[in-house]
């Protein structure tokens, strides 16, 4: 891959004011840019201070200077850090100073990453897991993306593609050192060893997958009108999302609040109360999309009558405050939303099964792309187990280390790599 010529900068740091901002620039005339505001040079990985000059003289700022010459950076190219004072005239100044200087140009969102995979700094995979982790919202977001961009799943990739290589290595010697009518025997132990590699790379694919932490543990409340649903819906969100009333039809469409309960996150739905008989046009639209969120939903809350719920929803007696109040024989939770009875337990039980449909703290989760990728390598190795030919075993062999490939970015698309990078802010 082309390494950019041009030197780029950005602010790096979060929005101003604040009490430090950091200006980052990468390139090659990264150390002219410097000499330009400060008249100096700086000694490597030291943090030095000095005074921040314009084209005029004038003093800018007074910043403590960091210089990472490539290719033992962030970047894998000269780079360098301003941390100034975080005022918004401040850093505006500053960038405007660098815009003067030849051959600095503002950085585009994602730029600085995006360079940092072009020399090989980052793999792929590892860039994906730092976008997510920009974006992790919940603790288990930000576990699984710090997996993922620190090489938990590169790490495995490779030591695949490296064990895929010494099997290819052992069907190639087959070929050149076998008899014309030998060349259908496989080495000794191949078939088992492929077999192992397969069944490693399946357990993977049978694994929560990342996409799962972003749209959260989907929890629907179902049941007839007028059971307790929407007040429920709001305590377990703590909001005021859903309007309740005793007055049956009050809900006509699907509400939804993505909440993180310690750590966990959630997508609770309210829906409309499910009935056969008495419900308008408007209602009976709300019905629809109530049930075909039951079908989509990871746990169903069930505060109908019992029994008459979907399979394996959970009974949930509410209103337990209620004079008129009645426990499910076989319920597993009675709660009651204006007491707070039973919340706890009920939220406990949540999420402790919502952890264990989700990745785990430390482990690879797969996003889309990536599984599709490994998918691709794990029908070569299925592939491989199949043919008794070596030269089709071979090739099986060969799509496998060219999806892994794929997957952490030694073969990929610029269109990828656009929708990628953009997912980044500006100075990442």
């Amino acid at each position: 891959m082309t390494v950019p010529s041009s030197t780029i900068f950005a602010v790096s740091s979060g929005s101003a004011p604040a009490a430090i901002g950091v200006i980052r620039i990468s390139g090659p005339v990264a150390g002219e840019a410097l000499v330009c505001l400060t008249g100096r040079t700086f000694e490597p990985r030291r943090a030095s201070l000095a005074k921040l000059r314009g084209g005029d003289g004038r003093l800018l700022d007074e910043a403590l200077i960091l210089w990472f010459p490539g290719p033992r950076s962030a970047t894998g190219e000269d780079c360098a850090e301003l941390h100034c004072h975080g005022g918004r005239a401040v850093l505006s100044a500053v960038c405007e100073a660098l815009a003067d200087v030849d051959g600095l140009r503002p950085a585009q969102e994602g730029e600085f990453t995006r360079r940092a995979f072009a020399n090989g700094r980052i793999d792929l995979a590892e860039a994906e897991g730092l976008a997510d982790l920009l974006e992790a919202e919940t603790e288990l977001q930000r576990a699984a993306a710090v997996a993922n961009a620190n090489g938990v799943l590169s790490g495995r990739v490779e030591a695949w593609r490296d064990a895929v290589l010494h099997l290819s290595a052992q069907i190639e010697a087959a070929l050149d050192f076998s008899d014309e009518d030998d060349v259908s025997e496989v080495p000794e132990g191949f078939t088992w060893n492929v077999a192992e590699l397969a069944a490693e790379i399946d357990g993977i694919l049978s694994s929560p997958r990342s996409e799962k932490l972003k749209e959260g543990f989907r929890v629907v409340l179902a049941g007839p009108p007028n059971v307790g649903k929407s007040t429920l819906f709001n305590a377990l969100t703590q909001s005021e999302a859903a309007i309740t009333s005793p007055i049956a039809g009050t809900t006509r469409d699907v509400i939804e609040r993505s909440v993180a309960i310690k750590g966990v996150p959630f997508a609770f739905i309210d829906t409309a109360g499910l009935r056969d008989q008495g419900a308008e046009e408007i209602e009976t639209i709300g019905i629809e999309r109530a049930y075909n969120e039951v079908s989509k939903a990871d746990c169903v809350l069930w505060l109908g009558d019992e029994g008459e719920g979907p399979p394996s929803a959970w009974e949930v007696a509410a209103r337990a405050d209620a004079p008129d109040f009645r426990e499910k024989a076989e319920g597993q939770y009675s709660v009651s939303a204006v007491t707070g009875e039973g919340l706890d337990a009920l939220k406990q039980a949540l999420i402790e099964t919502a952890r264990g449909s989700l990745p785990k703290p430390g482990e690879a989760a797969l996003n889309a792309r990536q599984f599709a990728r490994l998918s691709e390598a794990a029908s070569g190795l299925q592939g491989a187990q199949q043919h008794k030919d070596l030269l089709l075993i071979g090739e099986e062999l060969r799509g496998a280390r060219v999806a892994f490939d794929r997957l952490i970015g030694r073969a990929t698309t610029e269109e990828m790599l656009d929708a990628l990078f953009g997912r980044f802010c500006i100075g990442k």
